[in-house]
Protein backbone atom coordinates (compact mmCIF):
# COMPACT_ATOMS: atom_id res chain seq x y z
CA UNK A 1 0.00 0.00 0.00
CA UNK A 2 2.81 2.47 0.61
CA UNK A 3 1.99 5.90 1.68
CA UNK A 4 -1.35 5.70 0.22
CA UNK A 5 -2.31 3.83 2.98
CA UNK A 6 -2.10 7.13 5.41
CA UNK A 7 -2.96 9.67 3.04
CA UNK A 8 -0.51 9.77 0.86
CA UNK A 9 2.64 11.95 0.72
CA UNK A 10 0.90 15.16 1.89
CA UNK A 11 -0.70 13.94 4.46
CA UNK A 12 2.58 12.36 5.36
CA UNK A 13 4.08 15.76 4.83
CA UNK A 14 1.64 17.60 7.33
CA UNK A 15 1.81 15.13 9.98
CA UNK A 16 5.72 14.99 9.84
CA UNK A 17 5.49 19.01 9.58
CA UNK A 18 3.60 19.85 12.61
CA UNK A 19 5.56 17.15 14.73
CA UNK A 20 8.76 19.08 13.61
CA UNK A 21 7.36 22.21 15.11
CA UNK A 22 5.90 20.87 17.86
CA UNK A 23 8.51 18.77 18.88
CA UNK A 24 12.01 20.59 18.10
CA UNK A 25 10.60 24.10 18.26
CA UNK A 26 10.95 25.09 14.26
CA UNK A 27 9.12 28.35 13.90
CA UNK A 28 8.50 28.62 10.23
CA UNK A 29 6.28 26.59 8.37
CA UNK A 30 8.25 26.55 5.15
CA UNK A 31 11.34 25.36 6.88
CA UNK A 32 9.17 22.25 8.98
CA UNK A 33 7.87 21.59 5.56
CA UNK A 34 11.08 21.12 3.57
CA UNK A 35 12.79 19.37 6.83
CA UNK A 36 9.58 17.13 6.36
CA UNK A 37 9.42 16.50 3.05
CA UNK A 38 13.42 15.21 3.08
CA UNK A 39 12.34 13.25 5.60
CA UNK A 40 9.09 11.46 4.56
CA UNK A 41 10.37 11.41 0.86
CA UNK A 42 14.25 10.70 2.00
CA UNK A 43 17.41 12.78 0.26
CA UNK A 44 17.12 11.00 -2.62
CA UNK A 45 13.49 10.28 -3.86
CA UNK A 46 13.07 14.47 -3.01
CA UNK A 47 15.89 15.29 -5.60
CA UNK A 48 14.66 12.73 -8.22
CA UNK A 49 10.69 13.86 -7.77
CA UNK A 50 8.70 17.03 -8.76
CA UNK A 51 5.74 18.13 -6.67
CA UNK A 52 3.50 21.08 -7.38
CA UNK A 53 3.19 23.73 -4.82
CA UNK A 54 -0.51 22.61 -4.64
CA UNK A 55 0.45 18.80 -4.11
CA UNK A 56 2.11 19.81 -0.94
CA UNK A 57 0.80 21.00 2.47
CA UNK A 58 -0.43 24.71 2.97
CA UNK A 59 0.77 26.36 5.92
CA UNK A 60 -3.09 26.20 7.03
CA UNK A 61 -3.21 22.28 7.06
CA UNK A 62 -0.12 22.02 9.13
CA UNK A 63 -1.44 24.53 11.41
CA UNK A 64 -4.56 22.47 12.01
CA UNK A 65 -2.35 19.45 12.57
CA UNK A 66 -0.75 21.01 15.55
CA UNK A 67 -3.26 22.71 17.19
CA UNK A 68 -4.10 18.85 17.14
CA UNK A 69 -1.13 17.61 18.33
CA UNK A 70 -0.91 20.25 21.09
CA UNK A 71 -4.62 19.16 22.04
CA UNK A 72 -3.39 15.79 22.46
CA UNK A 73 -0.68 16.27 24.44
CA UNK A 74 -1.71 18.78 26.58
CA UNK A 75 -5.23 18.71 26.95
CA UNK A 76 -6.35 21.00 29.58
CA UNK A 77 -3.31 22.79 30.86
CA UNK A 78 -3.24 24.29 27.14
CA UNK A 79 -5.87 26.60 28.24
CA UNK A 80 -4.59 27.23 31.81
CA UNK A 81 -1.61 28.30 30.34
CA UNK A 82 -2.90 30.39 27.38
CA UNK A 83 -4.85 32.19 29.76
CA UNK A 84 -2.15 33.36 32.39
CA UNK A 85 0.16 34.22 28.87
CA UNK A 86 -2.77 36.00 28.08
CA UNK A 87 -2.92 38.01 31.24
CA UNK A 88 0.95 38.98 31.37
CA UNK A 89 0.37 39.98 27.79
CA UNK A 90 -2.14 42.67 29.16
CA UNK A 91 0.27 43.38 31.92
CA UNK A 92 2.96 44.28 29.34
CA UNK A 93 1.14 45.95 27.07
CA UNK A 94 -0.35 48.49 29.65
CA UNK A 95 3.34 49.16 31.27
CA UNK A 96 3.92 50.56 27.37
CA UNK A 97 0.42 51.71 26.62
CA UNK A 98 2.08 54.97 25.16
CA UNK A 99 3.32 53.04 22.05
CA UNK A 100 -0.18 51.77 21.14
CA UNK A 101 0.54 48.23 22.13
CA UNK A 102 -0.76 45.35 19.70
CA UNK A 103 -0.63 41.60 21.09
CA UNK A 104 -0.04 39.35 17.50
CA UNK A 105 0.93 35.64 17.26
CA UNK A 106 -0.46 32.64 19.37
CA UNK A 107 -1.36 34.43 22.18
CA UNK A 108 -3.27 36.34 20.38
CA UNK A 109 -5.11 34.00 18.53
CA UNK A 110 -5.17 31.06 21.27
CA UNK A 111 -2.89 28.92 18.76
CA UNK A 112 -0.25 28.57 21.45
CA UNK A 113 1.88 25.46 21.78
CA UNK A 114 4.77 24.46 24.03
CA UNK A 115 7.75 26.76 23.85
CA UNK A 116 5.22 29.76 22.17
CA UNK A 117 6.47 33.35 23.45
CA UNK A 118 4.43 36.29 23.81
CA UNK A 119 4.61 38.86 21.01
CA UNK A 120 3.95 42.97 20.86
CA UNK A 121 4.16 45.52 18.33
CA UNK A 122 4.75 48.91 19.48
CA UNK A 123 4.41 51.80 16.93
CA UNK A 124 6.06 54.97 18.15
CA UNK A 125 7.86 57.76 16.26
CA UNK A 126 10.83 57.88 18.83
CA UNK A 127 12.65 55.05 18.50
CA UNK A 128 14.32 54.95 21.83
CA UNK A 129 11.37 55.23 23.98
CA UNK A 130 10.74 51.80 24.27
CA UNK A 131 13.64 50.57 25.31
CA UNK A 132 13.60 53.99 27.99
CA UNK A 133 10.71 52.48 29.37
CA UNK A 134 11.42 49.39 29.91
CA UNK A 135 14.72 50.30 31.75
CA UNK A 136 12.02 52.46 33.66
CA UNK A 137 10.11 49.76 34.57
CA UNK A 138 13.74 47.91 35.38
CA UNK A 139 13.14 44.89 33.39
CA UNK A 140 15.85 42.88 32.01
CA UNK A 141 15.24 44.14 28.27
CA UNK A 142 17.97 43.32 25.54
CA UNK A 143 17.39 44.95 22.31
CA UNK A 144 17.90 43.84 19.05
CA UNK A 145 18.25 45.65 15.27
CA UNK A 146 16.74 43.72 12.47
CA UNK A 147 16.80 44.78 8.86
CA UNK A 148 14.53 43.42 6.74
CA UNK A 149 13.40 44.14 2.83
CA UNK A 150 10.06 45.73 2.67
CA UNK A 151 8.46 47.88 0.22
CA UNK A 152 11.89 47.12 -1.99
CA UNK A 153 13.91 49.05 0.40
CA UNK A 154 15.86 48.14 3.86
CA UNK A 155 14.38 48.52 6.78
CA UNK A 156 15.79 48.24 10.55
CA UNK A 157 13.28 47.58 13.11
CA UNK A 158 14.12 47.51 17.21
CA UNK A 159 13.51 44.14 18.72
CA UNK A 160 13.30 44.20 22.43
CA UNK A 161 13.52 40.71 23.93
CA UNK A 162 12.36 40.59 27.46
CA UNK A 163 12.27 37.66 29.68
CA UNK A 164 10.23 37.01 32.69
CA UNK A 165 7.58 34.25 33.15
CA UNK A 166 7.29 34.00 29.66
CA UNK A 167 9.85 35.11 26.70
CA UNK A 168 8.34 38.68 25.29
CA UNK A 169 9.11 40.15 21.88
CA UNK A 170 8.50 43.64 21.68
CA UNK A 171 9.04 45.14 18.01
CA UNK A 172 8.70 48.49 16.84
CA UNK A 173 7.47 49.99 14.38
CA UNK A 174 6.46 53.61 12.74
CA UNK A 175 3.83 55.60 14.55
CA UNK A 176 1.98 55.26 10.85
CA UNK A 177 2.42 51.50 10.85
CA UNK A 178 -0.12 51.10 13.10
CA UNK A 179 -2.79 51.87 9.96
CA UNK A 180 -1.19 48.76 8.12
CA UNK A 181 -2.42 45.08 8.38
CA UNK A 182 0.01 42.63 7.25
CA UNK A 183 -1.19 39.54 5.74
CA UNK A 184 -0.57 35.92 7.63
CA UNK A 185 1.48 33.39 5.51
CA UNK A 186 -1.34 30.91 7.18
CA UNK A 187 -4.01 31.73 5.54
CA UNK A 188 -3.32 34.92 3.55
CA UNK A 189 -6.06 36.85 5.71
CA UNK A 190 -4.77 39.75 7.78
CA UNK A 191 -2.78 39.18 11.10
CA UNK A 192 -4.95 39.13 14.06
CA UNK A 193 -3.86 42.34 16.06
CA UNK A 194 -5.01 42.93 19.56
CA UNK A 195 -5.58 46.13 21.78
CA UNK A 196 -5.06 45.95 24.87
CA UNK A 197 -9.63 46.41 24.87
CA UNK A 198 -9.60 43.90 22.64
CA UNK A 199 -7.33 41.86 24.80
CA UNK A 200 -9.98 42.56 27.65
CA UNK A 201 -12.73 41.31 25.85
CA UNK A 202 -10.96 38.06 25.15
CA UNK A 203 -10.38 37.53 28.73
CA UNK A 204 -13.40 38.07 29.81
CA UNK A 205 -15.52 35.84 26.89
CA UNK A 206 -13.07 32.87 26.69
CA UNK A 207 -11.64 33.10 30.43
CA UNK A 208 -14.75 34.16 32.16
CA UNK A 209 -14.17 32.31 35.10
CA UNK A 210 -10.61 32.57 35.44
CA UNK A 211 -10.92 35.97 34.51
CA UNK A 212 -13.42 36.96 37.54
CA UNK A 213 -11.35 35.61 39.90
CA UNK A 214 -8.11 37.34 38.68
CA UNK A 215 -10.50 40.77 38.77
CA UNK A 216 -10.96 39.62 42.79
CA UNK A 217 -7.67 38.99 44.19
CA UNK A 218 -5.15 39.87 41.70
CA UNK A 219 -3.45 35.70 41.71
CA UNK A 220 -3.60 33.61 38.75
CA UNK A 221 -3.62 29.82 38.13
CA UNK A 222 -1.21 27.81 39.44
CA UNK A 223 1.01 26.41 36.47
CA UNK A 224 2.76 22.87 36.71
CA UNK A 225 6.45 22.30 35.81
CA UNK A 226 5.36 20.41 32.75
CA UNK A 227 3.13 23.39 31.67
CA UNK A 228 6.12 25.63 31.36
CA UNK A 229 8.91 23.13 30.40
CA UNK A 230 9.31 23.25 26.74
CA UNK A 231 12.35 20.89 26.90
CA UNK A 232 10.32 17.98 28.01
CA UNK A 233 10.12 15.06 26.29
CA UNK A 234 7.58 15.13 23.05
CA UNK A 235 4.60 12.51 22.95
CA UNK A 236 4.69 12.40 19.42
CA UNK A 237 8.65 11.64 19.20
CA UNK A 238 8.70 9.24 16.04
CA UNK A 239 5.02 8.96 15.57
CA UNK A 240 5.91 8.09 11.59
CA UNK A 241 8.05 5.45 12.62
CA UNK A 242 7.62 1.92 11.29
CA UNK A 243 4.16 3.67 9.17
CA UNK A 244 5.81 0.95 6.11
CA UNK A 245 9.09 0.82 4.02
CA UNK A 246 9.62 4.26 2.70
CA UNK A 247 8.54 6.11 6.33
CA UNK A 248 12.17 7.35 7.84
CA UNK A 249 13.91 4.76 10.52
CA UNK A 250 14.32 7.98 13.01
CA UNK A 251 13.63 11.94 13.16
CA UNK A 252 16.88 12.72 14.36
CA UNK A 253 17.91 15.70 12.99
CA UNK A 254 20.68 15.58 9.84
CA UNK A 255 23.82 18.24 10.56
CA UNK A 256 21.60 19.77 7.21
CA UNK A 257 18.31 20.66 9.06
CA UNK A 258 20.61 21.72 11.80
CA UNK A 259 22.49 24.06 9.59
CA UNK A 260 19.13 25.51 8.22
CA UNK A 261 17.90 25.67 11.78
CA UNK A 262 20.71 27.38 12.82
CA UNK A 263 20.93 29.82 9.74
CA UNK A 264 23.86 28.96 8.72
CA UNK A 265 22.95 26.69 5.53
CA UNK A 266 22.95 27.74 1.82
CA UNK A 267 19.10 27.87 0.27
CA UNK A 268 18.30 24.91 -1.29
CA UNK A 269 14.52 24.59 -2.31
CA UNK A 270 13.76 21.23 -2.73
CA UNK A 271 11.62 20.37 -6.31
CA UNK A 272 7.97 22.08 -5.99
CA UNK A 273 9.50 24.49 -3.05
CA UNK A 274 11.35 26.88 -5.59
CA UNK A 275 8.37 29.58 -5.51
CA UNK A 276 6.98 29.10 -1.99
Amino acid sequence: MGVNRYGGVRALVTLEAARVMYEEGVKQYFTAKRIAARRVLGHREARQSHYRPSELPSNGEIREALLALADLAEGSSRGRLLFVMRVRALEAMEAMSAFAPRLIGSVATGHIRRGSDIDIQLFTDDPDGPELRARELGWDATPERVSIRKGGEIREYLHLHVVDQFAIEFTVYPAHDVRERPRSSTDGKPIARKSISALHAILERDHDEAWAHYQRDGTLLDLTAQDLDDEAPGAFDGLLEDLDESAPEDCVPTDEERAWLEGTADYDPLPGFEIA
